[in-house]
């Protein structure tokens, strides 16, 4: 059995709760087994958010995340929760645009990359959280950009699908911080 785990945290408002969603339904359309389990703040906005996605071939036992392989960190109180989260050569993927804190831990790969500058070159900031996901896929193969573009298709109500070009350029954006 093949589970893969992915831990998506930052404020309300940033996009942590759909990027979550997003990956999730990439991976269903690959034909695996996910869950999507959201948690956030009271006051949404401004608040903590985070989310924890399962992606696996068998169905999945419970959708907490206590041992992730993908740690995406959009502010520093994120790392600081959920570093300790990953599991050994797991990844922490922080926007290094919005703030830079070095990982405690060494036996993991740090990719801290400029998702926020992307997505204001882009024009959207919600693109943020998309190149991140880019990275994360280009750097585990959890679910293909196909799978991706097709999961937005399904997710996005179609008044926002002339949006899609752009997610699909921040995806292929993030997807070249992972190689290097």
């Amino acid at each position: 059995m093949i589970d893969f785990s992915i831990i998506l945290a930052g404020f309300g408002g940033q996009g942590i709760l759909s990027a979550g969603k997003m990956a999730a339904e990439a991976a269903l359309y690959e034909g695996k087994e996910v869950s999507w389990f959201p948690s956030y703040g009271p006051e949404m906005r401004g608040g903590t958010a985070n989310c924890s996605v399962v992606i696996s071939d068998e169905p999945i036992g419970s959708p907490v995340v206590n041992n992730a392989d993908v740690l995406i960190c959009l502010n520093q109180p994120s790392v600081e929760k959920f570093e300790s989260y990953l599991n050994p050569g797991g990844i922490l993927i922080i926007d290094s645009s919005l703030f830079y804190v070095e990982p405690s831990r060494k036996d993991i790969r740090f990719i801290p990359m400029e998702a926020s500058k992307i997505a204001s070159e882009l024009g959207n900031m919600a693109f943020a959280t998309i190149s991140m996901l880019g990275c994360m896929s280009e750097a585990t193969g959890c679910f293909t950009k196909e799978s991706f573009e097709s999961a937005l298709y399904e997710i996005l109500p179609e008044r926002r699908h002339k949006f899609i070009p752009g997610n699909m350029e921040a995806f292929a954006k993030g997807a070249e911080f992972a190689k290097s």
